[in-house]
């Protein structure tokens, strides 16, 4: 890739700040941009001696307050990396923004790739590892849950407690500056949010939470582990069934769970269901998971929060609808809604 095809970095100081601070790598390198996380601009360096490693910044232009935050990132994959946990090595953070306008970090690289959907599913890992799969997934997480954040530096990042409570405030805060703009409320949206006040379980552990855990924030190598965790933009400390709740919230407890979203990752053959991964979680952790329909509920709610933000911003004119189908778009919200409800039924008969 040409100098001119690289956003965001100006190549020849970047590449001596480099360096001067990473000994290990060789400038010049060979340029390629990496697709995804979260419009961050993400590009795989290859160095004279054939070394890879992957450098990070935030997009181009004028940015919220505490988003795209490197030094975030920076702070998890620092820490995280000599526990032994799957994040890529940490190798360089650069706070001078004379360099080349923003922060930015360089990470080293690990072989694997995400999964997006049912085919990538199962077109990289064959029938016979798809268990092997789907526990290195749960049995990550878990690990992550049961690190004490104080030991490893990062007890100071974030509150601790209230967790729930400060994503329902938050989110809540979301949809109701959205109902305008979107034209559109949904009386469950508020009743939901007054349930979960008044019932949220008491929190257990204050842990390291990664935010968004996925397939799609999971390299997956070819032996069908997690190699390693990326995208810790929204990582934060706060309550580990939580987190578990988000990651688990659309993994099919069922054939017909299946069928209701064929698409997605966790719906190829092979897969164990919910439950088994939830219960091997629970003896990997030694945390109860008798209430995870509550955090599954509570993390379907967030996401009709999420996309109602969205839909409001389509409406108010502020992004394109250009391809958009936003009469799609307006039913996800429902559906999210109709899913947080029926988890919720389930953890009220439980």
């Amino acid at each position: 890739m040409s100098t001119g095809d690289i956003q965001g970095y100006d190549v020849p100081a970047v590449e001596q700040w480099i360096k001067a601070h990473i000994p290990s790598l060789t400038p010049p390198f060979d340029w390629v941009q990496l697709e995804g996380g979260h419009s961050n601009l993400t590009y795989l360096l290859q160095d004279q001696k054939g070394l890879k490693a992957v450098v990070r910044r935030p997009p181009l232009g004028r940015l919220l307050p505490k988003a795209h935050d490197m030094s975030r990132e920076w702070a998890f994959i620092s820490s995280l990396a000599p526990t032994g946990f799957p994040v890529p090595a940490a190798l360089g953070f650069c706070e001078d923004t004379e360099i080349t306008g923003a922060w930015f970090y360089v990470m080293g690289f690990k072989q694997g790739r995400p999964l997006h959907s049912r085919d990538e599913t199962e077109v990289w890992v064959s029938r016979d590892q798809r268990v092997t799969l789907a526990h290195s997934f749960i049995d990550t997480l878990a690990d992550l849950h049961t690190f004490d954040p104080d030991t490893i530096g990062l007890g100071t990042l974030a509150k601790k407690e209230g967790y729930v409570a400060r994503q329902i405030k938050t989110w809540y805060r979301s949809w109701e500056a959205s109902i305008e703009p979107a034209k559109y409320d949904d009386p469950r949206a508020h009743d939901l949010r007054s349930y979960y006040l008044d019932n949220t379980p008491a929190q257990i552990r204050a842990s390291v939470v990664h935010g968004d855990y996925g397939f799609h924030n999971c390299l997956i190598g070819s032996d069908a582990t997690v190699t390693a965790v990326v995208d810790w933009e929204i990582g934060t400390l706060g309550d580990p069934l939580a987190d578990l709740g988000y990651s688990l919230k659309s993994w099919p407890e069922s054939a017909a769970d299946i069928a209701r979203t064929p698409d997605a990752p966790m719906a190829a053959e092979g897969l164990p269901f919910r439950w088994e991964l939830a219960q091997r979680y629970a003896e990997r952790t030694g945390l109860s998971v008798r209430d995870l329909d509550f955090y599954i509920s509570i993390n379907h709610w967030k996401g009709a929060a999420i996309i109602h933000g969205v839909y409001a911003r389509y409406l108010a004119g502020q992004k394109s609808t250009e391809g958009i189908d936003l009469d799609l778009l307006r039913s996800r919200i429902t559906l999210s809604l109709d899913r947080a409800e029926e988890a919720l039924s389930r953890f009220i008969g439980s």
